[in-house]
């Protein structure tokens, strides 16, 4: 839990009596290579905090799975879209490894929004810098041809290749393994 309350000070000042009561409702969750988190057609209800491991959430489309994102160590993850709205979600996320996580239910999270302004303000924050990623990722995947993707990966996350199947780092960057592939033994 210490690696958490680390990574939420980077954010924002965090009272004490606010710490305290994270604490008291944060649950560990310790789940295996190849579990879900959360699946497509389920309501997500929970927000997780990567302590140890690797996530991936992707989408099913046409039979294919489409990767979007990829956690590690000092991530939130949710199905944000289902966690906010309700509904079941079209997301699945997918444990890439062994994880340690803490989780915290929306109805807990949504109770500390409203009795600790700090909270509310991580919250925010976190949100705020998910829908940078998410435009980031639209831009490249839409404006950028698929060596400049590579490269960008290769640049800002290469942690990814060393923990990430290739075939979903394919996906990721929005093209085939073969091209992947062709794209790496030229580099």
């Amino acid at each position: 839990m210490q690696a958490l309350f680390s990574h939420i000070r980077q954010y924002c000042d965090f009272s004490q009596e606010a710490i305290e009561s994270l604490g008291s409702v944060l649950k560990p969750v310790k789940l295996e290579k190849g579990e879900f988190l959360t699946t497509e057609g389920k309501v997500c209800s929970s927000v997780y905090f990567v302590e140890q491991g690797c996530l991936r959430g992707y989408y099913n489309l046409d039979g294919k799975e489409i990767t979007y994102w990829f956690a590690f160590e000092n991530n939130f993850v949710t199905s944000l879209l289902s966690f906010v709205t309700r509904n079941p979600g079209m997301e699945n996320i997918q444990l890439l490894e062994d994880c340690k996580l803490w989780e915290i239910s929306y109805d807990d999270l949504h109770r500390l929004y409203k009795k600790h302004t700090d909270v509310n303000t991580l919250g925010r924050i976190i949100n705020e810098r998910y829908y940078v990623m998410l435009e980031e990722r639209f831009v490249s995947n839409h404006f950028k041809e698929a060596r400049d993707r590579y490269e960008n990966l290769l640049a800002t996350a290469p942690h990814i290749l060393q923990r990430v199947p290739l075939g979903h780092v394919a996906s990721y960057l929005g093209m085939t393994q073969e091209t992947l592939s062709r794209i790496r033994s030229k580099s």
